[in-house]
């Protein structure tokens, strides 16, 4: 039976089958880290507050979980030992942003290319071409700080507010939000606010790539 109580306590399952709090599944996700808390399951009144479709639909994605995973922990169905569900687990290539400038290292499509790439384990599968960046300095303070691992997924869609991995033509490469794609230009704020917004010229572009996680 769908209740209040099993979606949440779905919730919770589901991030500590991947190693996080409700916080963190919540920030894996691109929600508000306080989204999941336990004081925000009730209203101030004392009534059931359910998280949102776009909230639960946002957390799969993030996780790699499918929707029957989801709704089987939901329903709460008991599973023996050996039948528990596996901690799913891969590698994806990772660079630092530093080298990811340089050619070599992607394809014309943005996906990994070439020799020079390290490997990191991340908490879900990854079969969508996915790599890792790692954060150098200190430019996209506040948002990510330097040895942050970003998780960016080329060929994925972007859309307004997205936080994107941008890469120029000139060997550029810098995380921003997308503010604006249009056929004539891309417009980029800077997450770092000492750091000026950037309208680069659509012909300029190499590729844009969605960043999916962080490992904040």
């Amino acid at each position: 039976m769908l209740s209040h109580e099993r979606v949440w306590a779905a919730i919770d399952a589901l991030a500590e089958r991947y190693s996080l709090s409700a916080s963190g599944l919540a920030k894996r996700a691109g929600l508000d880290s306080t989204a999941f808390n336990k004081s925000k399951r009730l209203s101030s009144d004392g009534r059931p507050r359910w998280p949102s479709t776009e909230s639960l639909a946002k957390i799969i994605e993030a996780t790699g979980a499918s929707l029957d995973e989801f709704l089987g922990l939901v329903e709460g169905k008991p599973s023996a030992p050996s039948d528990a569900l596996p901690r799913q687990t891969s590698s994806v290539p990772l660079l630092g942003f530093a080298q990811a400038g340089a050619g070599g290292f992607f394809d014309d499509a943005g996906f990994p290319a070439g020799q020079g790439w390290d490997l990191v384990e991340l908490p879900s599968r990854n079969d969508d071409g996915s790599y890792a960046l790692q954060v150098q300095g200190d430019s996209m303070l506040p948002l990510y700080r330097n040895g942050d691992v970003l998780i960016v997924r080329p060929g994925a869609a972007v859309r307004r507010g997205d936080r994107v991995v941008v890469k120029t033509r000139e060997g550029e490469v810098m995380a921003k939000l997308l503010e604006r794609q249009t056929t004539k230009s891309v417009e980029l704020v800077s997450l770092n606010p000492e750091h000026p917004n950037r309208e680069i010229p659509t012909p300029e572009i190499e590729w844009v790539a969605r960043i999916v996680w962080a490992s904040q």
